[in-house]
């Protein structure tokens, strides 16, 4: 007995002392039960259910109708040149489809257009940050959260990470261009499918004996998923835009969570669950998202093909500089379970130019690093590279799958 709590104690000390290096504000205890106060969601009230086991009552009976019909080639097909929120709903979709987009391809009611507005000028302006900590950051952290790399993996999705990446990309970027909310826009045309991908998703992988095999989950992507995915975006970022000393005034950091918070409305996560402000957001992360990061099996092998990807294009960098800003940017306990090989060389330039970087990018230091260019192409290429494998600059379609990933 006294062993266990021994373990206990010290697997307790592991998930706080990787909230510390992830920067992220408390640690909950692992062996928690659902304590988050729905009071300071975006609803103001709630059940107070634990959101594992929630998913998605609207869609998910949907998409096991088209996919049982055999009907999702067709939807596919009539969706494909359904990509503004401006257009029209596509004709051909089945009646009871259309009947769904018609009641959830739209804003809430408390979406707020000036803090909408507000949030895209803010992404403009630091969507260097953004695309390095959405790409290098979130990204190779998806692969140390259990549950989302194994899903991933055993998906259909996780046979094409090149492809599956740039669907995933595609999300972020929409949701940061000046116009994702506006007609011009395609952000909720964006999430609606992504919502009809994650129904689709829930009614397939648990016929998949590899995905069965390895998860502690009868259904995957329940709404505390979702949430868990929004704190590896959204509260990760900021929390480390705030370690950089990135200026952002707090009228930003707001709209920068409204955005997020309308986005995980379109997701279909109920607003019972949708953090208020941002302290809210990290208390939810610290209970659902910190004590989980673990490495595993199909995890390691992602985030290797990942890094990958991101190595096939000249970025002027090696591989050993990609391996170092990982490590920089998620902890060196998080590199460590990733296997990635240490370059003390790159490791030495990234912390010293890096900082010195953002400075002069922010006009706060007159002086240039020397290897400005570099930092500057790279993050650039990183830009583009998961934008439709690179090859178009304006969208990545989104398709529903009708299976999983092959065996073998």
């Amino acid at each position: 007995m006294e062993a266990g709590k021994l373990m206990r104690n010290l697997d307790r000390r592991k998930v706080l002392s990787l909230g510390v290096a992830l920067g992220l504000v408390g640690a909950a205890d692992p062996a928690k039960a659902w304590a988050w106060a729905s009071k300071d969601s975006v609803a103001g009230s709630g059940t107070g259910a634990d959101p594992e086991y929630v998913w998605d009552s609207a869609t998910d009976p949907l998409m096991v109708s088209l996919l049982q019909n055999g009907q999702v080639p067709a939807v596919n097909a009539a969706m494909a040149g359904w990509v503004n929120n401006g257009d029209a709903l596509p004709s051909g979709l089945p009646a009871e489809l259309a009947a769904h987009l018609r009641t959830v391809n739209k804003l809430p009611p408390w979406a707020d257009p000036v803090k909408l507005a507000r949030a895209a000028d803010f992404n403009r302006r630091k969507d260097t940050y953004l695309f390095m900590l959405y790409g290098l950051g979130s990204g190779i952290m998806s692969t140390v959260i259990p549950r989302e790399a194994r899903s991933v993996y055993w998906s259909v999705g996780g046979a094409d990470m090149k492809d599956r990446a740039a669907k995933t990309f595609t999300f972020g970027y929409d949701l940061s261009q000046l116009d994702a909310f506006k007609p011009t826009g395609q952000f909720v045309v964006t999430a609606n499918k992504t919502r009809l991908v994650h129904g689709a998703v829930r009614h397939l992988l648990p016929q998949s004996p590899h995905w069965r095999a390895v998860t502690d989950q009868s259904v995957p992507i329940s709404a505390a998923d979702i949430l868990v995915t929004f704190h590896s975006l959204g509260t990760f970022v900021r929390r480390r835009l705030l370690d950089w000393k990135v200026p952002m005034s707090a009228a930003d950091q707001e709209a920068f969570l409204h955005s997020w918070q309308v986005a995980l409305h379109l997701l279909g996560v109920p607003d019972e669950y949708i953090p208020k402000t941002w302290a809210a957001a990290e208390a939810q992360s610290a209970q659902v998202l910190t004590p989980i990061l673990a490495p595993t099996p199909e995890g390691l092998d992602l985030a290797e093909v990942l890094l990958g990807l991101t190595a096939e294009i000249d970025l002027g960098v090696t591989r050993g500089f990609l391996n170092e800003f990982v490590r920089y940017v998620l902890s060196n306990e998080v590199g460590d379970w990733l296997k990635l090989p240490r370059d003390y060389a790159a490791a030495a330039l990234v912390r010293t130019v890096w900082p010195a970087f953002i400075l002069f990018r922010e006009g706060l230091s007159p002086v240039m690093p020397g290897t400005f260019y570099m930092f500057d192409q790279f993050v650039r290429g990183l830009a583009m590279l998961f934008l439709n494998k690179g090859s178009s600059s304006t969208t990545t379609p989104i398709t529903i799958p009708t299976g999983n990933r092959p065996a073998g």
